[in-house]
């Protein structure tokens, strides 16, 4: 499929010779996006058929070993040939092909692990109602193996369409419905985080606003509010975003998308409730109109202690794990030729309620780098109040090394155990950072800072400030277990790939 780029912004009088086709295309967008989604459902039925049938067979060979003489063997053969069947079943059941619930977010991951328990749950259920005696190694293995798996082959499925939409291709082709300014930020974010498969190719701002004097990074623009449908034909758009604006009520709202619906054009609302994620909102209709109630974060309870156990016993594990690494990290920055001193560098950090803390990390700088800071501040390579330069003369070879591959981070496992810190969340900043904070922002330390988070995998210090807080600040309104679990397998790629790391 060819790739669909989003066109730069020009001036309005060049749209109708240079952006607006003259003529509505043989094959229109939402077909081929239509198209397209639908292979892809139909590839994940597949691959969950053949993860079914793979681990029930091993389940079978591991359970049973390589004699074949038993009288029952037959039965569980049979059970090994049904049990794909049940699996996809199960998924289906629990909407794990519905289109809204996958591509991107962690719901189409949770709804994979729930139809694990829902069928043990029904297998368990099914055997004492009729007396059956399952082998209970079988189903041990089976089930949680046939879980584990379809994550990955989910999560490897889904990398390889955020690759295609990274190229530009398979984009949603986005026609933007606000005002200016709005229609300028929301294009800026969806052209750098293309991860979200939006790609968009135009807008339509308010009626009787000249066009001079825009906002730079506007779109190509189409029209106004009342020729909506007319642009969506004109630029082939699949996808209408309606961004907050008081022109569009309700019932303009209802009448869009009664002329989208002919055409199989999907209509987005943009939510004023930034960064809220979905599962904390529910919407409840009262006398005929649709209330939107916003749950509280999840900032105490008993997913919390789930996450204080996960977080100590992961630490513990990887810092077993690590130890022969940790071991030789230790000495190579001990004794290293250039940048001698110790292998541990201590600093005082912010956690969480404000509480303050000593950070342990491997030493990347010489031991005068704290010294040296006043003299770098102008060369200050990102806004606000982190400092962070490219080519800090300060970083050793071996150090530069080590935060390639963030190497130099191990140590805070310590900091997890301890209860500092924990494996995922907003990055634990320096006192003096956080005395420059305005009032919203201090809304990070609600939680534990952590050793990974959103604004690591999404860049690192390629960032901008403001970008990094928001990201800290949309893990601390949404975050989930299946977040955290999404974030350290994100965590991998973004170490490997090294982008960000200085």
């Amino acid at each position: 499929m060819s790739a669909i780029e989003t066109a730069p912004a020009l001036d309005i009088s060049e749209l109708d010779t240079q952006i607006i086709p003259s003529r509505v295309p043989l094959i229109r967008a939402s077909a081929v996006r239509i198209g397209w989604q639908s292979r892809y459902i139909v590839t994940l039925a597949l691959i969950d058929l053949l993860v079914g049938l793979c681990t029930a067979s091993w389940a079978l060979v591991l359970r049973f070993g390589p004699e074949r003489t038993q009288p029952y063997l037959h039965d569980y053969l049979l059970l090994t040939l049904l049990f794909p069947v049940a699996w996809i079943a199960s998924l289906a059941i629990n909407r794990a092909y519905e289109s809204r619930h996958l591509f991107v977010g962690t719901d189409e991951y949770a709804r994979v692990f729930r139809s694990g328990i829902g069928l043990t749950a029904c297998l368990a259920i099914v055997s004492f109602a009729f007396d059956l005696r399952l082998a209970r190694g079988y189903v041990i293995i089976a089930l949680p193996l046939a879980t584990v798996v379809d994550l990955g082959a989910r999560y490897v499925v889904r990398h390889m369409l955020h690759r295609s939409w990274a190229r530009g291709e398979r984009l949603h082709r986005v026609i933007l419905i606000g005002h200016a300014r709005a229609v300028a930020e929301t294009t800026r974010r969806l052209r750098r985080e293309r991860h979200h498969g939006l790609g968009v190719i135009g807008a339509c701002l308010p009626p009787g606003i000249s066009p001079n004097g825009y906002t730079p990074g506007l779109p190509p623009i189409y029209g106004t509010f009342d020729e909506v449908a007319a642009a969506v034909s004109r630029a082939d758009a699949d996808t209408v975003v309606v961004l907050s604006c008081p022109e569009i009520d309700g019932a303009e709202l209802r009448r869009l998308a009664w002329q989208l619906e002919r055409d199989e054009v999907d209509l987005i609302v943009a939510s004023t409730l930034v960064d809220v994620a979905g599962d904390r909102t529910t919407i409840r209709p009262v006398d005929g109109l649709p209330m939107l109630h916003v749950e509280h974060p999840r900032l105490k309870g008993g997913a919390r202690v789930i996450k204080e156990i996960f977080d100590r016993v992961g630490a513990l594990f990887l810092l077993f794990l690590f130890s022969p690494l940790l071991l030789v990290i230790a000495g190579l920055v001990r004794f290293s030729p250039v940048g001698r001193g110790p292998a541990i560098f201590r600093q005082e950090r912010v956690g969480k309620n404000g509480k303050l803390f000593m950070l342990y990390k491997f030493r990347t700088m010489h031991v005068n780098a704290e010294a040296r800071l006043a003299e770098l501040r102008n060369l200050n390579d990102t806004d606000g109040e982190l400092f962070k330069m490219r080519k800090d003369p300060r970083v050793t070879p071996l150090g530069r090394w080590l935060r390639r591959f963030s190497l130099d981070e191990i140590p805070q496992l310590i900091n997890v155990v301890k209860g500092d810190m924990s494996l995922v969340g907003p990055r634990p900043p320096l006192a003096r950072e956080v005395a420059g904070y305005p009032a919203d922002m201090r809304r990070r330390l609600v939680v534990k800072p952590g050793l990974t988070g959103l604004w690591q995998v999404s860049g690192r210090s390629d960032l901008s400030w403001e970008e990094s807080i928001r990201l800290d600040l949309t893990y601390v309104e949404n975050w989930s277990l299946a977040m955290d679990l999404a974030i350290l397998a994100r965590t991998v790629s973004a170490v490997v790939r090294s982008s960000g790391a200085y």
